[in-house]
């Protein structure tokens, strides 16, 4: 998308960006303290950000908000949003100068469906932030099933000494549902240790690790061959429910299933019970709907189940600053009246 000259730039116009941070409480994000001390974009940040760019410094300001404060006043006269989540209705009536949004998330799936969007308004993500922490989250969580980590806290919570031996990993096969910079990143990390990778995509495009690559209407050809299964999906209407009772039982019981993607990826329910029943040797899970999980939700108490509390890509300390780099350069690019990076499809909704 591209905008005619005088709508990005007048004579002594600054273009305004709107940041609307959130205050951290349950069931939305960030949805405790930590995390909104973690996403927080402060004017500090921006400032450091754009030193990247001096030259666009001057061309723009900002307004930095909380929750939706001052949402609809600010967003009369904004250019651009920078914001996680937002009020779509009536949208481009709050905001008739708005030209693009950018998402610090990935994930876009919170703003489902993307009717919202008004012809001439382009969205962008945050997608590639996550990329090098994700990757080591895979290593390890691979390495741990591997190494029965998941039936060894278990039987240290139940006081039982047993000795669970592994061997190394090389000759293992992962069937890696997802390819993009999330799943890649781990594939190249995991693939020098002698693991087969088969990657699985919409189309069945080669990546850097994987030795076969599938597309996804083909995935049932694989699952059957998995030692490992691992879920880097986004939350989309085509990806919902992918992982269902009738694929869970096309996997070895020893296989293990790592899910880093979206809880409506997969059937967490068809997953418990085939955990109590040693159908499944153990999973890592990383998402869940919602979050924080309900106190009397049957994953505390699952056996062989690892719960990570959706950590397994967002970096402590820096995740604003990774964040606000890929902002800026398309900033810029914006400004140059150029095609931004990391555009959304908005029938695809990634």
């Amino acid at each position: 998308m591209k905008w005619k000259k005088e709508e990005i730039l007048t004579e002594n116009k600054k273009i305004k960006i709107h940041i609307k941070n959130n205050h951290g409480r349950p069931g939305t994000f960030p949805c405790d303290l930590e995390g909104e001390k973690n996403f927080t974009i402060t004017k500090e940040h921006f400032d450091k950000a754009i030193k990247l760019f001096p030259e666009i410094k001057e061309k723009v300001e900002i307004f930095i908000d909380w929750d939706e404060d001052n949402f609809k006043t600010s967003m009369s006269n904004s250019d651009i949003l920078l914001a996680w989540n937002f009020s779509t209705k009536n949208l481009k009536k709050i905001a008739p100068n708005l030209k693009w949004i950018h998402l610090i998330s990935a994930g876009v799936e919170h703003l489902f469906p993307l009717d919202w969007m008004f012809d001439g308004l382009v969205l962008t993500n945050s997608s590639g932030v996550h990329a090098k922490n994700a990757g080591e989250y895979g290593l390890m969580s691979i390495l741990m099933l591997q190494r029965h980590m998941t039936k060894i806290i278990a039987n240290q919570k139940d006081k039982k000494f047993v000795s669970l031996f592994s061997n190394p990993i090389k000759g293992k096969t992962v069937v890696l549902v997802g390819t993009g910079s999330l799943g890649s990143s781990m594939a190249k990390l995991l693939a020098p240790l002698g693991v087969n990778i088969i990657g699985v995509n919409k189309r069945g495009r080669m990546v850097d690790g994987c030795s076969k690559i599938v597309t996804i209407d083909k995935i049932d050809s694989v699952l059957a061959d998995a030692d490992f299964l691992y879920l880097a999906v986004p939350g989309t209407p085509e990806t919902k429910n992918l992982i269902n009772r009738e694929r869970l039982n096309k996997l070895k019981s020893t296989c293990g299933i790592v899910n880093i993607g979206r809880q409506s990826v997969m059937d967490y329910d068809a997953l418990c019970e085939k955990l109590k029943k040693n159908e499944i040797a153990g999973a890592i899970l990383d998402v869940f709907t919602p979050e924080p999980i309900e106190k009397n939700s049957k994953l505390w108490n699952t056996p062989n189940l690892i719960i990570t509390p959706h950590v397994s890509s967002d970096e402590l300390g820096n995740y604003i600053e990774l964040t606000l780099n890929i902002f800026v350069k398309n900033l810029k690019l914006f400004l140059e009246n150029s095609e931004l990076n990391n555009k959304v499809d908005k029938k695809l909704g990634y």
